[in-house]
């Protein structure tokens, strides 16, 4: 796991985890924690939360002493707000488990290492903390240069859509079948997840692209690298982050994703969801400029609020219309857009 630290000076952080969801007001601000879970159920030994939180990830309820005494070695903040800022809540409890001699780490744009409170408790304790929301080493500006090796980038009609899920779907689906496939993480999840990677939505804006051809460098080897996407090209605060990764992720191949029952964009009430196609070719041509023989090799959908044979129909009438296969990661695979990312592009 990673050796990097800050605040208390370097040191080991890792699991085991516990998961802090804290007082998550909704679904979608456990992202973080609920990724964890799902992909690295080993790691995680329980979760603590506020009685006001209604959420939860079926993991054993744990204080931060017990926690410990169960064998965790890191609370990561798994729960978040628009602006990704601590509550007073949030940070009483950070100390607390610090006080408790748990590591913590989190993926917010407000630093642990930025609170007094905190990295006094930290230092007190010797504990570690570690802001993944940090770029970490010198980023070049994007050059747009051609570079060895084979590029997938998932892309969305809105933020936190499934980009992370589809992403790890396809690496350990092509990984199964024996093909090299590496994900590169660009969010703070993922970097939980996969133990490094680069936030992108913390890159100075001429960096972005920059970043993403450091994530994603030349390869000889014949393996993809499976790119997470972030925001959404049709997202008034986002885009700009979704646009610097096409550019520098220069993918070969594009997986759309998208959640239909979202009636807006995330945060914003006043602007509708764009249309699938007219999202999906936004795309297509943004990732040209530095790729032009760019595929759509398919649609994940985000099928948890809709009934089986509801997120059925709906696969198939979106796979017909966009001539793609369309499936949910979670639920349903992602066998077929393997199939067809290979066949797309064999040469």
């Amino acid at each position: 796991m990673s050796d990097h630290g800050n605040a208390a000076g370097h040191g080991q952080w890792g699991p085991p985890y516990l998961l802090y969801l804290g007082t998550a007001a909704d679904d979608l601000a456990i992202k973080t924690a609920r990724g964890l879970a799902y992909w690295r159920p080993d790691w995680c030994v329980g979760q603590h939360r506020h009685p006001s939180c209604q959420f939860t990830l079926g993991l054993p309820e744990l204080g931060f002493a017990e926690a410990k005494a169960a064998g965790a070695d890191t609370m990561v903040v798994g729960n978040a707000n628009a602006g990704g800022v601590m509550s007073p809540e949030t940070v009483t409890d950070v100390v607390a488990a610090l006080d408790a001699g748990l590591n913590v780490v989190a993926g917010l744009h407000q630093k642990l290492r930025d609170n007094p409170d905190i990295v006094a408790a930290a230092r007190r304790n010797g504990r570690t903390l570690f802001d993944a929301r940090e770029p970490v080493g010198q980023i070049p500006v994007g050059n747009g240069r051609k570079r060895a090796g084979r590029r997938l980038l998932t892309v969305g009609t809105d933020c936190s859509v499934g980009k992370m899920y589809t992403t790890l779907a396809l690496e350990r689906s092509m990984r199964k079948r024996g093909i090299k496939a590496d994900f590169r993480a660009t969010g703070q999840t993922g970097i939980f997840v996969a133990g490094g990677g680069i936030p992108i939505d913390s890159v100075i804006a001429d960096f972005i692209s920059g970043a993403a051809e450091l994530i994603s460098p030349a390869r000889e080897d014949g393996g993809w690298d499976l790119i997470e996407g972030q925001g959404s090209l049709f997202h008034p605060s986002y885009a700009g982050v979704s646009l610097g990764l096409l550019h520098g992720s220069q993918p070969d191949a594009l997986v759309y994703c998208h959640e239909p029952k979202r009636s807006c964009m995330r945060g914003l009430p006043g602007f509708p969801q764009p249309d699938i196609k007219t999202c999906l070719d936004a795309n297509l041509a943004a990732a040209r400029l530095t790729n032009p023989a760019v595929k759509a090799v398919g649609v994940a959908l985000n099928t948890s609020k809709l009934t089986e044979r509801e997120a059925l129909v709906m696969c198939r009438e979106i796979s017909g219309r966009l001539e793609l296969p369309c499936l949910d990661p979670v639920s349903m695979g992602v066998e077929a857009i393997v199939d067809n990312l290979l066949a797309c592009c064999a040469n």
